[in-house]
């Protein structure tokens, strides 16, 4: 009654009431409205043809309707889904008479930018955090749940600025392996099984080429309650480089050495990494992470492609090493200590 006068009052006053603002299909037998918190309806179609209605004995007139396995008063070929705030979204099917499934459609409610509260909560300034290993072309892009809307993702794009826009993106049964391609390129991203990350590799990347086009990622993620938002991030891999830990080893009383993490590209010489040494002389036994908890008693940077070891000052009790990439303004990666093994002399 009430979405009635609301249609008379947008009648008479010769203005829009359109709501949907817009809508889309995210993936096959998935739609997505777009809402402006007012009143509206939507029509969906059980059966998409005339032939297919015109076909049936009752020709769609005793036609079921459910939403989330809950049977809806209204029947017939067309269901009108009705939207009210962020309301509306739901899993809709509907039934012959003898109650067998004859299509279905999943409807997702995405608000306006100024009304919607946020599914994901911002960290470091930002909703999506992506970091890569090396330059092999696999990425790894995280986010946070707000603890009230865990959902989970719904769609995934993922392409170069320089791909057309026929890029296709397809998900396997298990609604986990997402592909994107073009003729000329594929990505091909898998979701955690914490459903708060995605790993990716570009098949075409070539890490001793010059990367000239951003990459360009679109997450959609859905609640329990069929609210959808998107969050999307451009950047070169040269941006989001974070190399592994390093790992240490004391040489003497005096030096100490460290390797190249295993998963950092090779050859070092062609991809160098700057590394930072901290050292302490502060015991720090019940610290989380002695690195970042305690002041260095001194701090030094070395440039190396080849053998990394660096001198120890005397009595220093612990040394923390991390790397970066040297061409990039990149992340440092995170710290490694090693917890020097000095003799105590007998008193």
């Amino acid at each position: 009654m009430k979405l009635f006068a609301i249609n008379i009052i947008c009648a008479f006053l010769h203005v829009s009431c359109q709501n949907p603002t817009d809508h889309w299909t995210l993936v096959p037998n998935t739609l997505v409205l777009e809402v402006d918190g007012g009143l509206g309806q939507y029509p969906l179609s059980c059966l998409d043809s005339a032939e297919e209605v015109m076909s049936r004995d009752d020709q769609g007139r005793d036609i079921i309707w459910k939403k989330n396995g809950e049977e809806l008063p209204q029947k017939g070929n067309v269901y009108s889904v009705q939207l009210e705030e962020s309301l509306g979204g739901g899993n809709y099917t509907c039934h012959s008479k003898n109650g067998s499934l004859l299509n279905h459609t999943v409807v997702l409610i995405k608000e306006e930018e100024s009304k919607r509260k946020r599914i994901l909560i911002k960290t470091d300034q930002d909703y999506l955090k992506c970091s890569a290993q090396n330059y092999n072309g696999d990425f790894h892009c995280s986010w946070t749940w707000h603890r009230s809307r865990v959902g989970e993702v719904a769609f995934i794009r993922v392409q170069r600025v320089s791909d057309s826009n026929d890029t296709h993106c397809t998900v396997d049964v298990s609604g986990q392996l997402w592909t994107c391609s073009t003729g000329q390129r594929k990505f091909r991203c898998s979701v955690d099984d914490s459903g708060q990350s995605i790993s990716c590799l570009d098949e075409q990347h070539c890490p001793y080429a010059e990367e000239i086009h951003l990459i360009y990622i679109s997450v959609y993620v859905k609640t329990e309650h069929f609210l959808v938002e998107n969050y999307s991030k451009y950047f070169y891999l040269s941006e989001i480089v974070k190399p592994d830990k390093v790992r240490i080893s004391e040489v003497n009383k005096s030096l100490i050495e460290w390797t190249y993490p295993s998963s950092w590209a090779s050859p070092y010489s062609y991809f160098p990494l700057t590394f930072q040494i901290a050292q302490f002389r502060k015991e720090c036994r019940n610290c989380a992470n002695p690195c970042t908890e305690l002041k260095p008693t001194k701090m030094l940077t070395v440039h190396s492609s080849d053998r990394c070891s660096s001198k120890v000052k005397h009595k220093t009790k612990t040394v923390c090493v991390r790397a970066k990439d040297a061409f990039s303004n990149s992340e440092w990666g995170e710290w490694s200590h090693i917890r020097l093994m000095r003799k105590r002399r007998n008193n």
